[in-house]
């Protein structure tokens, strides 16, 4: 989700826009990352209702080390189709399969954490959007520069992806710690693709730009019903 594609295109980037098109273009992309939002509660709705949260728990817990790179090939195969694609359409399938890959992977976090905490999962999703709202409006209103956050964040999820498969490989837990750190990390990316947005997508580029901050938007409500779960 970090990883932002320089001069993404020809165009100017929204940065260099009128005050009305950098405003059309923020409100779009915002409107697309509040759709995501919509149709994964909706898909993860079906896929609990519908028992087949189950299936996917033997299939996924069976094979947590599959399931762990599948989801880190297929998330990066959409993000990379969204950010070189020049088609509208295309983006929107990207996205679209962007969110329904997030459903199916978080579909049995949310399972087990009902069972075990009924409420948790609202309560971890309420905390979610009070915080990605308020990291969003903080890079926005103050228009700080953040992207010497690039780096912290890059080696951040390289060091937590090698942690997370260390963990599946020998077979033990990381403690709370590990969630407050991946919880602050993403706080980080959202501010720093919050900024890197502004700085180099066109104005023609909102759904490619929702998917990033989607992505990490998901994975911060992950990480945060972990936390609270436990």
């Amino acid at each position: 989700e970090i990883y932002m594609q320089e001069n993404i295109n020809h165009l100017a980037p929204v940065a260099t826009a009128s005050v009305e098109e950098r405003s059309q273009f923020i409100w779009k992309v915002y409107a697309h990352v509040v759709g995501g939002i919509l149709a994964l509660v909706a898909i993860e709705a079906y896929i609990l209702t519908s028992g087949m949260v189950n299936g996917l728990i033997s299939l996924m817990y069976g094979s947590p080390i599959l399931t762990f790179f599948a989801f880190v090939g297929s998330t990066m195969a959409a993000q990379s189709v969204a950010r070189s694609a020049q088609s509208t359409t295309v983006q929107y399938a990207a996205f679209a399969a962007y969110v329904g890959i997030f459903a199916v992977f978080i579909a049995p976090a949310i399972y087990y954490a009902e069972m075990k905490q009924p409420g948790v999962v609202d309560s971890a999703a309420g905390v979610t959007i009070l915080g990605a709202v308020g990291l969003i409006a903080t890079a926005m209103i103050t228009r700080k520069d953040f992207s010497f956050l690039r780096g912290i964040v890059t080696w951040g999820f390289m060091l937590a992806l090698v942690a997370i498969a260390a963990s599946m490989f020998l077979g033990f837990q990381w403690g709370q710690w590990f969630s407050v750190a991946m919880i602050g990390l993403l706080g980080a990316a959202i501010l720093y693709q919050t900024g890197e947005i502004m700085r180099t997508y066109p104005t023609n580029r909102y759904v490619s730009a929702a998917l990033e901050l989607f992505g990490s938007i998901a994975l911060l409500f992950l990480w945060i019903l972990r936390f609270m779960r436990n």
